[in-house]
């Protein structure tokens, strides 16, 4: 991995798409196939900054802040959380990849953001190319197989999906705490494995009004995001391209669920992948590997 400076060679600003602000920073190799890569709870595209480091001499990479999350526009949530749905946030991706001229592109999200990538795949097929999917199962199933391991070990999920603002006021009066518990909660390494950097960024975004959003990211996961994912089973709909799954060996995904079968059962492409000797933060724990294994499957 080389040591450039802190996205050294790359730009960033904020594009008008679908009616919000999306921050999103750019750069790689000019001419190189595209590579949208997407962060997840409670991050910002800070996660991605070691991996695009090896990855700049491949692609042209765009690394987003999701809407609601970092210096991206943060709405507040519509009665049925409808613009916190994965299809809104994965319309607004598809609407940046081609105000900046992508109308082909391959992607790799992490955690919320690799949900949001699987809606993208869905919704979107024409435009992706390859998928890759990091440290996530389907939710319609993780949801549907949840037991008292996975209510335990994942208790945010069902936390933060309770009517506005308990959660958010829960979590706003000890908020870096709480933000500093999910950080280093997840693969036993503590806050060691962020960068100052990165972790300066995802405290700096830790505000009331991001909270209330994540909030709503999770609320739309519990209801219209799950009654769009068994729209799309019912419909017969499947990922259309090849897919990358990769996940943590200390992770909740390897102790309590069989990602390849289970991302098998909703491609109808290729599915690949491995775990990574790492817990949930995999950009950030394993960057040279992710970066690795991304690189060899999407342009060999």
């Amino acid at each position: 991995m080389t040591d450039r400076p802190w996205f050294q060679g790359f730009s960033a600003q904020h594009y008008d798409i679908n009616g919000v602000h999306i921050y999103a920073r750019v750069g790689g190799q000019v001419g190189a196939p595209a590579l949208l890569l997407l962060h997840g709870f409670p991050q910002t595209h800070a996660i991605w900054h070691r991996v695009a480091q090896v990855l700049a001499s491949q692609f042209w990479l765009v690394m987003p802040d999701l809407r609601g999350y970092g210096a991206s526009s943060q709405p507040v949530g519509d009665s049925d959380h409808a613009n916190y749905s994965k299809r809104a946030m994965a319309a607004d991706l598809a609407t940046l990849m081609h105000t900046l001229g992508h109308e082909h592109y391959f992607v790799a999200g992490h955690d919320r953001g690799a949900r949001v990538a699987h809606r993208l795949a869905l919704d979107h097929a024409d435009v992706v190319r390859m998928l890759a999917l990091l440290d996530i199962a389907p939710t319609l199933d993780m949801y549907e197989a949840t037991d008292m391991r996975f209510a335990s070990a994942y208790y945010h999920w069902f936390h933060l999906i309770q009517p506005a603002p308990l959660p958010e006021r829960m979590i706003a009066g000890d908020a870096l705490p709480y933000l500093h518990t999910k950080l280093g909660g997840w693969g036993g390494a503590g806050l060691s494995i962020f960068e100052p950097q990165a972790l300066a960024d995802y405290e700096r975004c830790f505000t009331p009004a991001t909270i209330h959003t994540m909030c709503e990211d999770y609320r739309a996961s519990a209801g219209i995001d799950l009654a769009h994912d068994r729209h799309s089973r019912e419909r017969g709909e499947k990922v259309a391209c090849d897919m990358l799954v990769l996940w943590g060996e200390r992770g909740v995904v390897q102790r309590m669920f069989q990602p390849l079968a289970l991302w098998q059962a909703q491609c109808a492409g290729t599915v690949s992948g491995q775990t990574l000797p790492c817990g949930h933060y995999m950009p950030e724990e394993c960057p040279t590997e992710v970066a690795q294994l991304l690189g060899q499957f999407m342009v060999g």
